[in-house]
């Protein structure tokens, strides 16, 4: 009985200690393979990639006819996250260009201990495993946005823009797109009216900004 009880407690405190120890976003990740598995993408679209700036664009085929998409976007995801994934959402599906919206949430999770340096060494993590991977496939690096919500972190969204186009400058296959800028008011305020109530998400003009700051350097 005593060896009952004990081995039902393993049992309980391995799944306890199991469940806590669950890897973020895996189940974001398991949706997109099982998908994958039933149609799996053909190769060379544009795969979008990111956190919730894209899995939010549900529409995103709209805003770019002719585009052959793939969206891999899952909220709250981070760098780390991208890099951890890389080889389940990025590299199979041997993409004709990678478009990345990232880096916002490394901020916003962790202010004040995660700096702009830090988000700078993380794509460059992000970015060796791609070009080890897939070679001089095209990349797109789009801004990390301000937002009303986040409004005290501006400066160092800022920060982390600079370092990162700075960087992308040494690669010839790489593009940082500036959507920051343009969705300021005049006075270097955000403009509100680009998002919903959560002042966080973007609606449906805050992506029209993007859609014509982002098309020009998408591969036809």
């Amino acid at each position: 009985m005593k060896k009952g009880c004990l081995s039902f407690l393993l049992i309980l405190i391995i799944s306890v200690s199991f469940a806590q120890t669950t890897t973020p976003f895996r189940k974001e990740i398991d949706a997109f393979l099982k998908a994958d598995s039933a149609v799996f993408p053909a190769q060379k679209q544009l795969l979008f990639v990111g956190s919730s700036s894209f899995t939010f664009w549900k529409d995103i085929r709209e805003y770019f006819p002719g585009y052959p998409i793939i969206n891999r976007g899952f909220g709250g995801s981070s760098l780390t996250d991208l890099i951890r994934y890389a080889d389940e959402i990025i590299i199979p599906y041997k993409p004709k260009q990678v478009i990345i919206y990232c880096g916002e949430n490394d901020i916003a999770d962790a202010w004040g201990k995660v700096t702009p340096d830090t988000v700078l060494s993380r794509f460059k993590t992000l970015m060796s495993i791609i070009r080890n991977k897939l070679g001089k496939v095209p990349v797109v690096f789009v801004s990390i946005k301000p937002s009303p919500s986040r409004w005290k972190m501006e400066a160092d969204f800022i920060k982390a823009n600079r370092l990162i186009q700075k960087y992308l400058r040494r690669d010839r296959r790489a593009v940082y797109v500036n959507v920051h800028n343009a969705m300021l008011l005049p006075d270097g305020s955000v403009n509100p009216e680009l998002f919903g109530k959560d002042n966080l998400h973007m609606n449906a003009k805050g992506y029209a900004i993007w859609q014509k700051i982002i098309e020009p350097v998408l591969k036809k």
